[in-house]
């Protein structure tokens, strides 16, 4: 089958309800914005395309001359005409491979400005983006529909051009060299046309419930191969009824792929059908003219070969709206990514949030002791023995960290994502009103270089409080500060500069311990890494590895303990050296050892920093400068440990069910 045929038998396979669909004002201005940057290459892309297509026409026409040329025993001629055909032959490889060429720069080219320009638009968003769209949604998005999108220009707009000017010369050609046997040839096109298209409308059908069972049978391999969902696969001992539904879904798709290559073969079938009764239509037809007088011999077997290249593009482009549609939908699905606006963002004129406190490798020492020598080389004012002898001189240099009368709520789905990207529909509009608020007038100061902890029961809008010092979101009264500088009003490249964040459950790659480490400082020297380890007391262990710092963590880092993922994150930040401090300490049990090496690498990490620590552990609690007691998104108390526990209040209670376990036992 020709180039056409195969095009002509993939459109019918395209869903036709895309044509129903309605764009967006300016998207083609839009596309074509895109196409602008390769428009030599485009230029030179149409131009091999519509010559290809002339030669189409050529080579039938002069196939014909030489069949007259033998009858009239011409052999000069013949051997000229030849000579041409095989030139022709040449030029039109020459043109194929000169199309491969522009195509795959013009294609290649926008499939990388667009997914670069989707991946760094994703970025930008809210972290309320990334826990309402679905992942496997937006991977689509950066792949499926930017690849579609390029066809548009590359593929698509190939395709009519060739398609719609080889029928015209065809057409015209066969016109000119017998009107009857063109007309006749025309009748039978319906005869194709129109089960071809019930045939496309079931393979339509076919090919969407694959799609449909494709994703379903992704969706499921990523939630079960990740450590966690095959845990929980084993633990609840599913597995036989995990490969059993498995097995149903592989096998539809299984039973589809044979149905649909049968109706494929069928639609091959029926054009080759087409051809040939088109075929013996014009020989038959043809051949009386010729016997007649009317034609030649030569423009009999013309006719017939140009008969081949008429059905395809005609089959082709009788489906081209869907063709085009498909495409332009796969642009507009991108352009409805790229146009959803951050919630976050650097105001014009913003300024950059000074860097103050332990801000070199000499600050990884831990209190009271001096760093290396070799640590000390950083020319910075931190760098001198005097300015780090105390955590009380680094405390001097910290910011604070001050809520003004903050309110907040979380954004609705409607501001932050796209229900084409979330997995489930709500059956009505979210409400946003103001019992949805989280935090309510919430005022307090973090001192300079001092630990706040921050304690209150589940859901008390504690991890939200971190949330707004990390500008993760912006608060909807009040301000935030940090330094007496308004977080909205510096860049958040300096304020993420400064401000370091440990997650509960902290983060690892699936990379090397010496990757996940040099993600907070790409440029961090073998010894910056060591120093760094040490102090986060998880050296030793990473240096009793086999492969030491090139030790693989596995999926989000599975392969270390709780204590061993959270000393590892606490050495990343110890190397970013913010100065300031936001930590949720992991809830998981440790044993006694780990609990020890945690607090030890916790004391180091905090030393001279403004710390705002969510507090699972008394030890930390005990050792805080301030605690805020938050409750329904208020600050219901503050004070130290003794104070709180002797005025009976909320901390008294939650230290009776919360911390008084982790008391040490009296001494026997």
């Amino acid at each position: 089958m020709n180039p056409a045929s195969w095009q002509a038998m993939h459109s019918f396979t395209r869903d036709s309800s895309v044509t129903s669909q309605r764009l967006k004002p300016g998207t083609v201005r839009r596309i074509a914005s895109y196409a602008r940057p390769y428009r030599g290459d485009l230029v030179l892309f149409m131009i091999a395309t519509s010559l290809d297509a002339v030669v189409t026409v050529a080579v039938p026409l002069l196939l014909g001359l030489i069949v007259d040329k033998i009858e009239a025993k011409d052999t000069r001629a013949v051997l000229t005409i030849a000579g041409v055909v095989a030139g022709v032959a040449l030029f039109d490889a020459f043109l194929s491979i000169a199309q491969r060429w522009y195509s795959a720069r013009v294609g290649e080219g926008l499939i990388y400005d667009l997914r670069t320009e989707v991946f760094r638009h994703v970025q930008q968003q809210p972290i309320a983006f990334f826990t309402r769209a679905q992942t496997g949604s937006l991977v689509s998005r950066l792949n499926s529909d930017v690849i579609g999108a390029q066809q548009a220009i590359t593929s698509t707009l190939s395709g009519v051009v060739s398609n719609a000017l080889s029928l015209i010369l065809v057409l015209a050609a066969m016109f000119y060299l017998s009107p009857l046997v063109t007309l006749a040839a025309l009748v039978l096109i319906p005869v194709f046309i129109l089960p071809a298209r019930a045939l496309g409308r079931r393979m339509q059908r076919l090919t969407r419930e694959s799609m449909q069972l494709d994703a379903a049978m992704g969706s499921t391999m990523t939630e079960r191969f990740n450590v966690a969902g095959a845990m929980l696969v084993k633990l609840f001992g599913r597995p036989a009824e995990e490969a059993d539904v498995f097995s149903g879904r592989a096998a539809r798709v299984r039973d589809i792929g044979v149905v649909t290559a049968m109706y494929g073969r069928v639609f091959f079938i029926a054009l080759v059908l087409l051809a040939s009764m088109a075929t013996a239509l014009a020989y038959g037809l043809g051949g009386a003219l010729v016997i007649g007088g009317s034609i030649s011999l030569g423009a009999l077997v013309a006719l017939a070969s140009l008969l081949s290249r008429m059905y395809g593009p005609i089959t082709a482009l009788s489906n081209v709206q869907v063709d085009v549609m498909t495409a332009l939908v796969s642009f507009d699905r991108v352009f409805e990514v790229l146009d959803l606006k951050p919630l976050i963002g650097d105001r014009p004129g913003a300024t950059a949030l000074p860097r103050t406190g332990p801000a070199t490798t000499a600050s990884l020492a831990p209190p009271g002791e001096l760093a290396p020598p070799d640590a000390m080389s950083t020319p910075d004012v931190m760098s001198t023995p005097d300015a780090m002898s105390t955590p009380d001189a680094l405390a001097a240099l910290a910011p604070d960290i001050e809520f003004d009368h903050v309110s907040f709520r979380y954004p609705a789905a409607s501001e932050v994502s796209l229900a084409s990207l979330e997995s489930i529909a709500l059956p009505a509009p979210e409400h946003t009103g103001a019992s949805q608020q989280v935090l309510r007038d919430v005022t307090f100061r973090a001192p300079p270089g001092r630990l706040t902890a921050l304690v209150g029961p589940s859901g008390a809008g504690k991890t939200t409080i971190t949330h707004l010092v990390s500008r993760l979101y912006d608060p909807g009264q009040g301000v935030v500060r940090i330094g007496g500088h308004d977080i909205r009003d510096v860049t958040q490249d300096s304020l993420h500069d400064v401000v370091g964040v440990v997650t509960q459950d902290a983060h690892m790659f699936h990379d090397t311990i010496r990757a996940n480490l040099a993600y907070a400082r790409p440029g961090a020297s073998g010894a910056e890494l060591e120093q760094a380890c040490r102090a986060a007391q998880i050296w030793d262990l990473i240096a009793a590895l086999p492969d030491g710092l090139d030790t693989v963590v596995g999926d989000r880092g599975y392969r270390l303990s709780g204590g061993e993922k959270q000393r590892i994150a606490l050495a990343r930040l110890l190397l970013k050296a913010p100065s300031v401090v936001v930590l949720d300490e992991a809830t998981a049990h440790l044993d006694s050892e780990s609990e020890l090496a945690v607090q030890r690498a916790l004391k180091t990490a905090l030393a001279g920093r403004t710390s705002l620590v969510i507090a699972h552990r008394l030890s930390t609690i005990r050792e805080a400068d301030q605690i805020l007691v938050i409750d329904d998104g208020q600050v219901r108390e503050r004070g130290r440990h003794d104070e709180l526990l002797a005025a009976g209040g909320l901390y008294a209670e939650l230290y009776r069910t919360q911390f008084a376990s982790q008391e040490p036992l009296p001494a026997a």
